[in-house]
């Protein structure tokens, strides 16, 4: 079994899932982080949340480069993308196990373009490199997350909360340790879990489904606000988007494409394919069980 080190490369590196990530990884083998234009802000995100003795120094490098990508991947035995989409040759990748977080949802031919965007990555992912593993996560909580945390803050501005076209669309939000668990697990280069995953799509969902409203009505039971959860037609939310997303990026900012996702479910596929994987049975697998809502958001919402 390798023990060379895990590469984690991307921008969204400094948020929630990066950092979880690389606590998890860093058990079994030594971490380097890779950014484009802060390796300095990287490292100093990574020391603050695993030992210095598991860390190598951040590098800058530029996915749209490979030839920078090409010294960094040299003794890496993992490497864990969390950019949209991946470009390189197989070259830069042999020997590597490659795992791709993507999101559920991801299609080329979708007309939303965040999803459009994760399923050309994905696609460039397997071009790539076959035996890639590609997590495709829910909505993704943890303390330090984007999404409960941000609507709780809302509901400190705003008289109520949005449920765009009744809020009847379903999402199934997974603890960010448990999908650091999952790719953990995976870069043990175990053969027998390796055999398992290769090649796989794994979609990432927690041990219960939620409707937009009951998750607006979950983020005012656990901080402790009353406010109405209110619901605006589609319509609305995309007039509402066509001009916010003009502006800075900011706390009240949604956009068209966001209002457009909310059309659809966001949870896990239970009909497996020859091409996918169980998340849950790869972590029951390893006597690890899914974490529950309740058992988190409580602890950080304010």
């Amino acid at each position: 079994m390798s023990t060379g080190k895990a590469v984690i490369c991307g921008a969204g590196f400094l948020g929630a899932a990066g950092t979880h990530i690389a606590r998890a990884v860093s058990a079994t083998r030594p971490v380097q982080g890779i950014s484009r234009s802060a390796p300095e802000k990287l490292d100093s995100a990574l020391r603050s949340s695993i030992p210095e003795a598991k860390l190598f120094p951040s590098k800058a490098a530029d996915i749209r480069r490979p030839e920078t990508l090409a010294p960094i991947f040299k003794d890496a035995s993992v490497v864990i993308s969390l950019v949209g989409i991946l470009n390189g040759t197989w070259e830069q990748f042999e020997g590597v196990h490659l795992i791709h977080i993507s999101a559920i949802g991801a299609d080329e031919n979708s007309p939303i373009l965040y999803a459009k965007s994760k399923g050309m990555g994905e696609r460039a992912v397997f071009d790539v490199c076959p035996s890639a593993t590609i997590i495709r996560p829910s909505l993704v909580f943890g303390p330090e997350d984007s999404f409960f945390n941000r609507f709780s803050e809302l509901s400190k501005y705003l008289p109520f909360l949005p449920a765009f076209g009744g809020g009847t669309s379903r999402f199934q939000p997974v603890f960010v340790d448990d999908i650091a668990k999952a790719i953990e697990i995976i870069s043990r280069r175990d053969p027998d879990i390796e055999a398992r995953v290769a090649g796989k799509v794994i979609e990432a969902g927690g041990p219960e489904v939620f409707t937009w409203r009951e998750i607006m009505e979950l983020v005012l039971r656990y901080n402790g606000r009353s406010r109405p959860v209110v619901s605006l037609p589609f319509a609305v939310g995309k007039l509402q988007g066509a001009l916010l997303e003009q502006l800075p990026e900011n706390l009240f900012t949604v956009t068209r494409d966001q209002v457009e996702t909310l059309k659809y479910d966001n949870i896990v596929n239970t009909q497996p394919t020859g091409l996918s994987y169980s998340f849950e049975d790869l972590l029951v697998g390893q006597n690890h069980t899914l974490t529950s809502v309740h058992d988190v958001v409580p602890r950080y919402l304010k």
